[in-house]
């Protein structure tokens, strides 16, 4: 694998992306101008399933990002507590879930200070925090 910091963290997963999607609003748009063209109740029927197949796509995908925040989230606690102690853990491990999802990508070395300045209000978003991460830990398993 190739090495990861902030400028390609980004994951791109090509038959969502660049596969599914674009035809998937290819579909949507043609369908919506057939409907549009004819005015007949099966065109229509036929674009709002449309709608609804892409709708169900995006659902899916949305909540396996979330269950993944999840577990990232947790995973983080629990790194925490073991590399700045319970007490510190649990000061760090309230920061907003956005937070500890960008923390994850700091080294075990740089995780104690990343934190401490997290919890003191020193970043702004997740994006201030990534982009102060000097040794990058890889996530290349993100969905």
């Amino acid at each position: 694998m190739n090495n990861q910091d902030y400028s390609n963290h980004t994951r791109w997963y090509p038959l969502n992306h660049f596969v599914i999607a674009p035809i998937s609003l290819g579909l949507i748009i043609f369908q919506g101008w057939r409907a549009f063209q004819s005015q007949e109740t099966t065109d229509l029927i036929t674009f709002v399933i449309t709608i609804l197949i892409l709708l169900l796509a995006l659902a899916a995908r949305l909540q396996a990002l979330k269950a993944q925040d999840r577990v990232i989230r947790l995973e983080e606690r629990l790194r925490l507590k073991e590399l700045i102690g319970p007490e510190d853990a649990k000061v760090a491990g309230s920061l907003p879930p956005g937070m500890l999802i960008a923390i994850r990508f700091a080294s075990d070395e740089e995780l104690p200070e990343l934190a401490r300045r997290a919890v003191a209000g020193e970043f702004k978003n997740p994006g201030d925090l990534k982009r102060a991460i000097k040794n990058w830990r890889a996530d290349h398993h993100r969905v």
